[in-house]
């Protein structure tokens, strides 16, 4: 059997394991982090993506962990309410649209998989050859047949088999914290937002979380900072949102004392190709559409369904190439339309915003709205037909 190591035990690394273990290989997987990640923000899967969870078995077990949000209500910065919208309208749902928790869809993933593929914890990729041999952090080194790169956007895999991640990255002008912070709003099901110009907070609990996640998003020129220094991050954090209103200082300061606090660029990741020799990489580690595109996952579970059918099926990574470029592409269009509707960039464009808001549950026309959010969404999520590889 095929002999195949995955770096990152993220969505897409635990899907891909799940795959190539249904078409029969040998699967490794090492992970940086002590175990699999928990916690994150909620996520869509749609279209195509659906598919893939059907076909594993876990369309169920999403539906009853989705997070059944109702409403989101806006706020002024005076906390003033604007407008409350239903899940239908501020969220762009749409017929074939699941939502859940980062973590709550990891989880099942790797309970999926946990008890024939091999997790390496606390570890990392430092070097592959070109014969296939691996080695690591902390463990012996090995050889495979294939490295799988699923370890996300700043790629580790990426960086070793082709170059630095300015190669590819292409930053979107803005950036992007979440964590976890106290539910002081009293939130149920819902949002709760406040939007002024060039910046975005936004707070929501979901089923069954006691407590809430807190979002903000700016625009901002590149920044200078230490990945590694959460303390520093959270002080850019903190400046770029000084001087907001509604509860915006309360949350900043939850912010300081949250254990899972997650800061980054909106960034993509544009590649011409996703393999070379023995590599080959899978969703953010090839191609991430960033945070604004909202098909980060689905991009995740489209590509491991690919990738390991075509590696097994004889098209191999030129066929997973084939298979995936157009639906990469149409997700990735979706990042920079999506962002200038999250971040307001001018007063005019925030009150115009604001009256639409307001205005939207009432007009008669506002499914055609609605269908002018969603339509691109759907057809970007539905962009590709996927083949059966296995029964």
């Amino acid at each position: 059997m095929t002999n195949i190591l995955i770096s990152g035990a993220s969505i897409a690394g635990t899907t891909t394991a799940y795959w190539l273990r249904r078409h029969g290989c040998t699967v490794t997987v090492v992970e940086r982090a002590p175990a699999i990640r928990e916690g994150g923000y909620k996520v869509d899967i749609r279209g195509a993506a659906l598919q893939v969870i059907e076909r594993m078995g876990l369309l169920d077990a999403v539906r009853a962990r989705s997070t059944d949000m109702r409403i989101a209500t806006h706020y002024d910065a005076k906390g003033r309410r604007v407008a409350t919208l239903d899940a239908d309208l501020f969220g762009g749902r749409m017929s074939d649209d699941l939502e859940i928790m980062r973590g709550d869809l990891n989880e099942l993933l790797y309970d999926l998989t946990s008890d024939d593929v091999e997790y390496i914890f606390d570890d990392s990729i430092t070097a592959i050859a070109e014969d296939g041999t691996v080695t690591f952090e902390r463990s012996e080194p090995r050889t495979f047949d294939f490295v799988i790169g699923a370890d996300g956007a700043h790629s580790t895999t990426r960086r070793i088999a082709f170059g630095e991640e300015s190669r590819f990255a292409r930053d979107l002008g803005y950036y992007i914290s979440i964590c976890t912070v106290p539910n002081t709003l009293g939130l149920d099901r819902e949002e709760a937002v406040h939007a002024a110009p060039g910046r975005t907070a936004n707070v929501y609990s979901t089923r069954q979380d006691t407590g809430a996640k807190a979002l903000f998003m700016w625009s901002s020129q590149p920044l200078d900072y230490d990945h590694r220094d959460v303390a520093g991050q959270k002080e850019l954090l903190t400046r770029a949102m000084a001087g907001s209103g509604w509860q915006v200082p309360a949350l900043l300061e939850a912010v300081r004392d949250a254990k899972d606090f997650y800061f980054d660029s909106v960034s993509q990741i544009h590649m011409d190709h996703w393999s070379k020799g023995r590599v080959v990489l899978v969703g953010d580690a090839g191609y991430c559409a960033s945070p604004a595109s909202g098909q980060g996952t689905s991009l995740a579970l489209v590509g491991a369904y690919v990738l390991a059918g075509e590696l097994t099926a004889g098209g191999g990574a030129d066929g997973y190439e084939r298979e995936m470029r157009t639906f990469v592409e149409a997700n990735q269009a979706l990042g920079p339309a999506n962002v200038k509707g999250m971040v307001i960039g001018s007063r005019a464009a925030l009150w115009f915003q604001t009256r639409m808001i307001k205005l939207l549950p009432h007009l008669p026309g506002r499914d055609r709205m609605v269908e002018r959010v969603t339509g691109p969404i759907s057809r970007a999520a539905n962009a590709i037909t996927l083949k059966q590889y296995v029964e």
